[in-house]
């Protein structure tokens, strides 16, 4: 019988040590990838979700502006509360002192 050498590992046992680090390599390698991916994922996400906070204040924005320069429509308040005079008059509620009186405040005069 051969006598094994103490201290030092085989053929066998020096590939089966390789292939463990390998495998540990690999494996940490792997996570390590994986959580950079994570986290430029987070990353991506977070940029996302500023620019759409963004955008809806500028929408709101843009709509409040839109607002306040949009006139009442004045034209057509006249309008419609002429006609309604009108109707008023032709269905005899009012006389025609009361229609000229009321047409007068309508057109601000």
């Amino acid at each position: 019988m051969r006598g094994r050498r103490m201290g030092r590992p085989g053929l066998v046992g020096t590939m089966a040590r390789t292939a463990v680090i390998a495998g540990t390599a690999t494996a940490v390698s792997g996570n390590v990838s994986r959580r950079q991916a994570g986290r430029a994922q987070d990353a991506q996400d977070a940029q996302y979700a500023e620019e759409q906070a963004a955008a809806q204040q500028q929408q709101a924005a843009q709509a409040a502006a839109q607002q306040a320069a949009a006139p009442a429509a004045p034209q057509n308040d006249i309008i419609a509360q002429l006609t309604q005079l009108a109707d008023l008059k032709a269905a005899g509620a009012l006389d025609d002192a009361e229609f000229a009186a009321a047409k007068a405040k309508v057109l601000g005069g």
